[in-house]
């Protein structure tokens, strides 16, 4: 007895050493992170503006309305194939619950037929077991089916939702480059919005299952061993439940930030792929390296705290949801059985009581799994927490960004506005006038997005069939202009008369080639279907080709449905030319042309502007070519200074261009 006593005290003392251990491994492993995160000078900052209200993700009442709001989207209506899949999965759990408790009626029976050494209980007994495998199989696999397609089905559904706001009007333009709250999209819109669905598909299987087997098995063990057993389980589910709510709180925090971790760790890796051939030239493949690696290892310092803290929750969860659930399951089943004065147990046989007691003992250890499912399942919750945020997160902002709000971290213009002048330009608080046929800024200031203002009062006006060049210095604000002409950048004051966005069309110097067919390239953004309604056949199409001396292509491709990567197909030239093509397949009213024929000849170019004026395209080009002068009425002159000139180009004024 004094060994026995030595035996336990020792293993007591591993027990607890053991947990002392894995809490001083935990704490001294986020000691050594934030050191390593204060000496680390050198790490890139991308995006972290207002953490520590981004970060709050919590099993609350906060996340229980964003859910349901987020839920609201998925099943969007009673009678729908969603609702359709989640009553599906609610069947199959009640039919597998009820398989499981004839599974342990009839395993008990084949038990006791082999212990009492009856051949006939036993055949029988196997044989119902034989013929009910294929309905239980039928069960799990019908579960399986509804599980899978009702993730499918959720991703589906909210995808389309947050696309339908992320691609309306300039919203996906606004995200990346005027609002700085959200910095990885493209990670949200794809692999959070996946590990949302999947992780709220399977805490309804998690949770809705392993209620159905309390309820039931509350209701076969309060007939065999009474009330007080289940209600002794039922007591500890909820003690132990709230206490480990309480110290898995950090686990939702910890989810968003290692969500934003991996954004920041994928969105170097692509400015590295986007920018390769810059870094190439300045050789700055090291500093590179030292870029990723440092996010690599601000990821990774995250992630082996979030492994220490899951291990020592996890110790904690198999102690408490597990362990002394079995031994509080072993004695509440075992009172009716070690109590002698029990009236349901004076009579019966040792076969009976070895029958009664492995039904009970079964059916309590199954609620006792049922019920560390349930409390296991708070984690499962905790880190959906911070998935949910995320996403309410993102519906916030295109949300805004829809209605024409955004947030951005805005320059001191107090210390920018001159003497007596007024400061605080407020974005959105310009007024655009849709009318065809004329460009007029009235008393327009040119600011960027941040707040920097480059012209405080722009005033001008250009009408249909009147050319304008635009020129001036680096930085000056030509791209800034055209940003706002596009409804790209809001403004800041004034009022903008021009076309709507259709009749008002944008040639880049490096034009975007989408994927795609040669047709696709020409008609773009238009489908096939836009180009029949249009009433322009084919031979229309090659004739624009031709105007722009891309005939070629269509003979070298053999066919317009030809599908290639015309990035890499088409030359510099070819690909200003055939987005000439393009612009003559839409004939906007203005069309601002950025530098777009820098790599094309001075004929075909001339040819160009000439035929621009024939199909009555009036023109804002931006370029330093002297030969275009003469396609121009009008020059806007920006000295970079605030300043700025609009006159009409005479020959004194070609000369001085010149």
């Amino acid at each position: 007895m004094a060994a026995f006593s030595k035996y336990v005290t020792a293993k007591n003392s591993c027990v607890a050493g053991g947990l002392l251990l894995a809490l001083y491994l935990v704490k001294n492993r986020s000691r050594s992170s934030k050191r390593s995160s204060e000496n680390n000078g050198a790490e890139p900052v991308l995006n972290t503006v207002k953490d520590g209200k981004k970060d709050r993700a919590a099993v609350d009442m906060v996340f229980f309305n964003r859910i349901l709001r987020i839920l609201r989207i998925m099943v969007p209506r009673f009678f729908c194939l969603e609702t359709g899949y989640l009553l599906l999965i609610a069947t199959m759990l009640v039919a597998r619950t009820y398989c499981d408790v004839w599974m342990i009626q009839n395993g008990t029976m084949i038990e006791s037929a082999i212990i009492g050494r009856s051949t006939k209980d036993f055949k029988i007994s196997l044989l119902n077991f034989i013929k009910f495998m294929p309905l239980i199989a039928l069960v799990n696999n019908f579960l399986k089916l509804g599980l899978n397609e009702l993730k499918l089905r959720f991703r589906e559904r909210l995808t389309k939702n947050l696309y339908d706001q992320y691609l309306q009007g300039y919203t996906y333009y606004k995200m990346g480059n005027l609002d700085n709250r959200i910095a990885n999209a493209d990670q949200l819109l794809t692999q959070d919005v996946e590990k949302f669905c999947n992780s709220v598909v399977d805490l309804y299987s998690n949770l809705s299952k392993p209620l159905l087997d309390i309820g039931l098995y509350i209701f076969k063990l309060t007939s065999a061993i009474g009330a007080q057993g289940p209600a002794i389980m039922m007591a500890y589910l909820l003690i132990s439940g709230l206490f480990l709510t309480r110290l898995r709180r950090p686990i939702g925090r910890m989810t968003v930030t290692e969500q934003r971790y991996e954004g920041e760790y994928r969105y170097v890796n692509s400015r590295l792929i986007t920018n390769s051939e810059e870094i190439a030239f300045y050789n700055g493949n090291m500093r590179e390296k030292q870029t990723i690696h440092a996010t690599f290892k601000k990821l990774v310092d995250h992630l082996h705290n979030f492994i220490f803290f899951r291990f020592s929750m996890g110790f904690v969860d198999s102690i408490i949801a597990k362990y002394i659930a079995t031994v509080v399951g072993y004695l509440v089943v075992s009172r009716p059985f070690l109590n002698l004065s029990d009236p349901r147990h004076l009579h019966s046989t040792h076969s009976e009581l070895l029958e009664d007691y492995y039904q009970s003992g079964r059916m309590l250890l199954r609620m006792s799994q049922a019920l560390g499912r349930i409390v296991l399942a708070g984690r499962e919750m905790s880190r959906l927490s911070g998935f949910t945020a995320r996403i309410t997160e993102l519906i916030k902002v295109l949300k805004e960004l829809n209605a024409g709000k955004y947030e951005r971290t805005m320059v001191s213009q107090q210390e920018k506005a001159g003497a007596g002048e007024k400061p605080l330009l407020v974005p959105g608080s310009g007024q655009i006038i849709n009318r065809d046929n004329l460009i007029k800024f009235d008393h327009t200031p040119l600011a960027t997005p941040n707040g920097d203002i480059l012209i405080r009062d722009l005033t001008f006006e250009v009408s249909s069939g009147t050319n304008v060049l635009v020129c001036g210095p680096n930085g000056c604000g030509k791209s800034s202009l055209f940003r706002v002409l596009g409804e790209l950048w809001p403004l800041f004051g004034g009022s903008l008369t021009k076309p709507e966005r259709g009749k008002l069309f944008y040639v880049p110097q490096r034009p975007y080639m989408t994927l795609g067919t040669l047709r696709d390239q020409v008609i773009y953004p238009d489908t096939y279907e836009d180009q029949r309604r249009r009433g322009i056949s084919d031979l229309v199409l090659k004739e624009y080709l031709d105007n722009v001396q891309l005939g070629h292509i269509l003979e070298r491709e053999g066919s317009w449905d030809t599908v290639q990567d015309w990035m890499d197909v088409l030359s510099g030239g070819e690909k200003q030319r055939m987005a000439m093509a393009r612009l003559f397949y839409h004939k906007p009213q203005f069309a601002i042309l950025d530098e777009c024929t820098s790599a094309v000849s001075v004929d075909v170019e001339d040819y160009i502007y000439s035929h621009c004026r024939t199909v009555g395209i009036s023109l804002f080009t931006v370029s330093h070519r002297k030969s275009l002068w003469k396609h121009h009425e009008y020059y806007l002159h920006m000295d970079g200074r605030g300043n700025y000139e609009f006159k009409p180009i005479t020959e004194e004024t070609i000369q001085f261009g010149s």
